[in-house]
């Protein structure tokens, strides 16, 4: 009940909340009270999201890699909401398991410019909209802090967005804006499809764990923060 008391009627967008994490998430938040505002480039899958996530939720589709996209996003938001409450970074790319020597540039360009640069443009908008009390989320994954041979493009955006996650934090603290990094090991999501076709789901965290987390530290108090939310599967190894 003290989340739902500090998250009703809450504006949240979540980018790639269209599937995995981020549906899950949107999912949550929309138990909580929360009008959502869901991106994505698929705006099949996107509508098909709105209509699970019910009436408060808004499908806008959305390159994060294109800053013209991502500026036309946010007038439409302004225009529709006129703030944003809740910031999820959420989406995300990886790429086959190739060595440093065999990875594309092409395919090095996308994931940087996905998980790392669409972060930064999309919070760079959000940032005039969003006022003390307001709370961004980015999900980095434990790639973050972590290395896997054959994953240099997505370790190296992970590590950069967690670079950029706690220079963010640092910026906005003063403004009351508290910044979370969100580093979830091992979930099952279609993302393994990518990494490893052949990884043992039924040893990974649900998507709908790693949501209930995030609600749970967005609905502290004001006052207080969570900065870095990791969250492990506690059966095996991966």
């Amino acid at each position: 009940m003290r989340s739902r008391s500090r998250l009703r009627n809450h504006v949240a967008l979540i980018t790639g909340g269209n599937r995995g994490i981020g549906f899950a998430i949107a999912k949550a938040l929309a138990a909580e009270g929360c009008s959502l505002i869901i991106t994505g480039r698929d705006q099949a899958s996107l509508k098909r999201a709105a209509r699970q996530l019910g009436r408060k939720s808004v499908p806008m589709a959305c390159d994060v890699r294109d800053p013209q996209a991502v500026d036309k996003l946010f007038a439409a938001i302004e225009k529709q909401f006129r703030k944003i409450d809740i910031l999820i970074n959420n989406v995300g790319v990886a790429h086959p398991d190739l060595r440093v020597d065999k990875l594309p540039v092409e395919t090095w360009r996308e994931v940087i410019d996905t998980n790392l640069t669409g972060m930064f443009l999309v919070t760079r908008a959000a940032l005039p909209l969003m006022n003390r009390g307001s709370a961004i989320v980015n999900n980095l994954s434990i790639a973050a802090k972590r290395v896997f041979p054959g994953s240099s493009a997505y370790n190296a955006s992970k590590h950069g967005a967690l670079g950029f996650t706690s220079t963010l934090r640092e910026e906005v603290r003063a403004r009351g804006i508290r910044v979370v990094a969100l580093m979830p090991g091992a979930t099952d999501t279609g993302i393994w499809k990518t990494f490893w076709p052949q990884a043992p789901r039924k040893k990974m965290l649900s998507a709908s764990t790693v949501a209930q987390a995030v609600v749970h530290a967005l609905a502290l108090p004001e006052d207080s923060t969570v900065e870095e939310l990791l969250i492990l599967p506690s059966v095996g190894t991966l």
